[in-house]
């Protein structure tokens, strides 16, 4: 059996944790493959929002397999936290998650090095959510990290302290003043936690899975313009976001890839600093900000807003192989008189779709305008009965990303969401 990928296409916040609680039905396991913390995958269903940052997002059937593979870096005291906020008791949880053993753990003092280093750049700052998430991934690089499977070790304790020393010693070449036992806090409580659930070699679970006939749905964290990579570097996320993300932080071969969905809002966002050719500083700006609801979920930012750029969606659909799109807040985009779409940039007087690779390169989008829609979308479900300028929006981008739009979300509830 193949292995699908839903992944975002843009700067993240795309609305990925709603669309793979929707999808959980028709998949029996459900993998996150990469990121760690500093995601925000929000998802509401009965009236509630949940905000999921480590756990996958499918971990509310009962009867779905969630696994958190070994391209994530975990932070015990936010597992802890997470664990507790789902609602059902811990035993129950064990037979649904299972953590790789590969797994780098977030250390106390990679959150302090975080900070350290970002308050260090002053205004040259790239907008880390500050969860550790660099220096953890930093640390597994130079072959210097922690990983999951060694908390079961008896010297762990030992290791961790070696490890926590490492960590102070670099910090002592920052201007930063810091409480170590404050940021330990709960981070040991965690580890016993953990302890609870399995803890083993994920890559040859998921592929006996997979090999059983089980369907497998591999969850992204953050977007492909945050990849390490492909983004807007040096304002990107510390992993690879893209779907060959998927087969080093799973452990599975590009041979076993299925589907890739490409999720998307009907608009941009982008939470942090980095180029952002569509960006709105102005009512309009302000008014999708209100609207959407858009503030990060992890860090309660406010997130920058634009309209949607179709040169920067075609990269992000031709470095991932998409092979379908859903379209996010469509709801959003109701009350808007005309709507504008970036389909191409003016950089030094010329015209062209191609992402420049210096972030400092000035762009100057080249918008379409399309008339848009007035009407309250958020209790249709199905295509047909939506307005006919959205529906001519959807078929507009279908034509210039030459994908079909599958899915069009009208709602933030799991039930709002309209499968074409």
């Amino acid at each position: 059996m193949k292995i699908d990928i839903l992944l975002g296409l843009q700067w993240g916040d795309e609305g990925k944790g709603k669309i793979v609680d929707a999808l959980s039905p028709s998949y029996d396991v459900v993998a996150r493959f990469q990121g760690g913390p500093n995601a925000g995958h929000s998802l509401e269903f009965n009236d509630v929002k949940h905000v999921l940052h480590l756990i996958p997002s499918g971990i509310f059937h009962p009867d779905k397999l969630n696994i958190i593979g070994n391209g994530v870096v975990l932070d015990p005291a936010v597992f802890k936290k997470e664990i507790e906020e789902l609602g059902p008791p811990v035993e129950e949880l064990v037979g649904r998650l299972v953590i790789s053993s590969r797994a780098n753990l977030i250390l106390p003092t990679h959150r302090i090095l975080d900070a350290a280093c970002e308050h260090q750049k002053g205004t040259l700052k790239i907008g880390s959510t500050l969860k550790g998430i660099g220096p953890a991934y930093t640390d597994k690089a130079s072959r210097n990290g922690l990983r999951a499977g060694e908390i079961l070790h008896l010297d762990f304790r030992k290791m961790y302290r070696e490890h926590t020393e490492a960590h102070l010693s670099q910090l002592k070449n920052y201007d930063f003043d810091f409480d170590l036992n404050e940021y330990e806090k709960g981070w040991f409580d965690g580890i016993e936690l953990m302890k609870k659930f399995r803890i083993e070699n994920t890559e040859y679970l998921v592929n006996n899975l997979a090999s059983e006939g089980k369907r497998v749905l591999a969850e992204g964290a953050q977007g492909t313009m945050l990849d390490l990579d492909f983004g807007s570097y040096p304002y990107v996320t510390s992993s690879n976001t893209i779907s060959a993300g998927a087969c080093t932080g799973l452990g599975i071969s590009p041979r076993t890839i299925g589907e890739v969905f490409g999720i998307f809002k009907a608009y941009c966002t982008r939470v942090g600093s980095g180029p952002f050719p569509t960006e709105l500083n102005d009512e309009t700006g302000e008014l999708l900000r209100r609207k959407g609801t858009e503030y990060g979920a992890t860090t309660g930012r406010p997130r920058r807003c634009g309209w949607l750029d179709i040169p920067a969606l075609k990269y992000a659909i031709m470095l991932n192989g998409t092979t379908r799109l859903f379209m996010m807040k469509s709801d959003i985009m109701s009350g808007f008189g005309t709507i504008k779409v970036c389909t191409s940039y003016n950089i030094d007087g010329k015209e062209q779709v191609q992402l420049p690779f210096d972030n400092s390169t000035a762009i100057d989008p080249v918008y379409t305008e399309l008339p848009g829609w007035k009407e309250d979308i958020t209790g249709i479900r199905d295509y047909a009965g939506l307005p006919e300028n959205l529906r001519n929006y959807v078929e507009f981008i279908e034509k210039r990303t030459g994908l079909p739009v599958t899915i069009v979300s009208v709602g933030p509830d799991r039930n709002s969401t309209i499968f074409r």
